[in-house]
């Protein structure tokens, strides 16, 4: 396995993004800070082109290749986001790209994919069998296959989140991150922990499907059944690579049920007139899990991706 990124990576890796994406806003909610009792801030990775955080990795990853690799071609496995995002950079960079989605995935998401000239190739019931077809149809057409967790540029482009985080409020306490493959999460810690080791990193992942939540407990690799309502934290088995960082700096994790992940969605539209989908909403479910330990503190949300479909939208609306 190549070796984790460092800060210093990350600083590369905003430098490598920024002619192509802008800082994505953190708006302070006061909404939130009376529902929490804290100092909450939302950071908007659901304003990014393809409306989630994933985006920064694909094109810093897209960005490194040679102009042969970009001829041949790049191969992934996704249930949406990371796909979306090497969609979205293979088309800037004039790379052909496939995605390798579960069968049901998100239609939201797929139609993005396509939409930015990505093949998409619709296989297996959940995100592994899809990722193990992805590294078959590698081999036979000599495809560059990207893991969506298992790559230092992937991990290295979504941390800037963080660092923009912390560029624009330095005083920032608490930082809460989705977990599903760990790739924003192990950033999240990567950036908060270099800057100041007193900033508080939880991450967030569905009960549904904790294998990244038990890897890290256990400190050996776990995997998990698969059950999240969250396409974004459907992972089964995890990834090594954001582990090595997790296990180093995180803070903690919290489980949260997919009620609670609908509910958050729906809080959001109410106090924050924002969308999330259900993993972009993760850490405002946990922030409602945990308010003993986030009260009177400076706060912020990492609100991942806003591509919720239409049914994710009717459950939220429909809770109470």
């Amino acid at each position: 396995m190549a070796t984790a990124p460092t800060f210093a990576d990350v600083i590369r890796a905003q430098k490598t993004i920024r002619p192509y994406l802008p800082a994505t806003p953190l708006h302070h909610y006061p909404a939130l800070d009376r529902l929490l009792d804290a100092e909450v801030y939302v950071k908007h990775e659901n304003y990014q082109p393809i409306g989630a955080f994933k985006v920064r990795g694909g094109i810093n990853f897209l960005a490194h290749l040679s102009a042969e690799e970009r001829r041949r071609g790049v191969i992934t496995a996704s249930t949406g986001n990371h796909g979306q995002s090497v969609a979205y950079a293979a088309k800037l960079f004039g790379a052909r790209a496939v995605i390798v989605a579960p069968e049901g995935s998100n239609p939201v998401k797929v139609e993005a994919m396509r939409g930015y000239g990505a093949e998409v190739v619709l296989f297996g019931s959940d995100f592994e069998a899809s990722k193990r077809h992805a590294q078959t149809l590698a081999t036979e057409e000599g495809l560059r296959f990207i893991s969506s967790g298992d790559e230092p540029l992937l991990i290295a482009g979504v941390a800037t989140h963080t660092l923009e985080i912390l560029e624009a409020q330095p005083d920032i306490e608490v930082v809460i991150v989705p977990l599903g493959g760990g790739s924003g999460a192990a950033g999240a810690c990567l950036v908060a922990k270099s800057i100041n080791p007193l900033i508080e990193v939880i991450a967030v992942q569905a009960a549904g499907a904790p294998a990244a939540y038990l890897t890290w407990r256990e400190r050996a690799w776990c995997s998990a059944d698969i059950h999240p309502l969250a396409g974004g934290l459907a992972t089964g088995e995890p990834f090594m690579m954001p582990q090595q960082l997790l296990w180093q700096y995180l803070d903690d994790c919290v489980l949260v049920e997919d009620q609670e992940l609908l509910g958050a969605m729906r809080l959001l539209l109410e106090k924050a007139k924002t969308l999330a989908e259900p993993a972009g909403a993760a850490p405002l479910a946990a922030a409602l899990r945990i308010p003993k330990r986030i009260r009177g503190r400076r706060v912020a949300l990492i609100l991942s991706g806003g591509n919720a479909s239409p049914d994710e939208l009717r459950q939220a609306l429909a809770t109470s």
